[in-house]
């Protein structure tokens, strides 16, 4: 795991994100953004009725649904964004103890990098985000498969989209709730107590 960089200037602060990472983030957020409120547009009538131009509407989530992917694809031509995968995708013994004082309401011990649940939260999402991509295109596309597939594509990607709409509502909460995470992502560098105290490991 690399060591994390100290930013010159005052005062001293600590570089946690690269450029290409917080652009794959940011570019991920709108898309997604879009997606979800061109969804609330399609089945929530009030929306549906204040925006109209139905169409538009189906179109405009269909490609953003389809270009989710993208800024994914594109941050993988960054090293750094490659590694923060590698650090996503594993789990250690201290992740086991921070989702144990998490679920027990406790102090949470020194993350990595990455806690438990920011790793649960992009696995979970990644996954969300392939099986909403290949129910879409089967909804999209209604010849690629008979209307039973059809019929099942549509009750899996309904369902699915309102559970990313909560996960992704408890996501903007905690973010909401911790400002200097939200600078680090915005701004690249964090205060080097907050590294200390929430992602000591990594910090270290």
């Amino acid at each position: 795991m690399s060591r994390p960089s100290e930013v010159t200037g005052s005062p001293v602060r600590v570089r946690r994100f690269s450029r290409a990472q917080r652009s794959v983030h940011r570019l991920t957020a709108v898309l997604m953004g879009v997606c979800v409120a061109s969804a609330a547009c399609l089945y929530i009538p009030q929306f549906a009725e204040l925006v109209g131009r139905r169409a538009l509407v189906v179109t405009v989530h269909e490609w953003s649904g389809l270009l989710l992917p993208a800024p994914f694809l594109a941050g993988l031509a960054s090293r750094a964004f490659r590694g923060d995968l590698r650090l996503l995708n594993r789990f250690g013994p201290h992740d086991g103890a921070w989702l144990r004082a998490a679920l027990r309401r406790r102090p949470r011990p020194g993350a990595g990098k990455f806690n438990a649940g920011q790793k649960l939260f992009a696995g979970w999402l990644a996954g969300a985000v392939l099986v909403m991509l290949g129910t879409g295109l089967l909804m999209w596309f209604t010849h690629l498969a008979p209307l039973a597939w059809r019929t099942g594509s549509t009750f899996v990607h309904d369902w699915l989209a309102l559970a990313v709409g909560v996960v992704l509502a408890g996501h903007v909460g905690m973010a909401l709730g911790d400002p200097e995470a939200r600078r680090g992502m915005r701004t690249g560098s964090v205060d080097p107590e907050w590294a200390e105290r929430e992602h000591g490991l990594w910090r270290r």
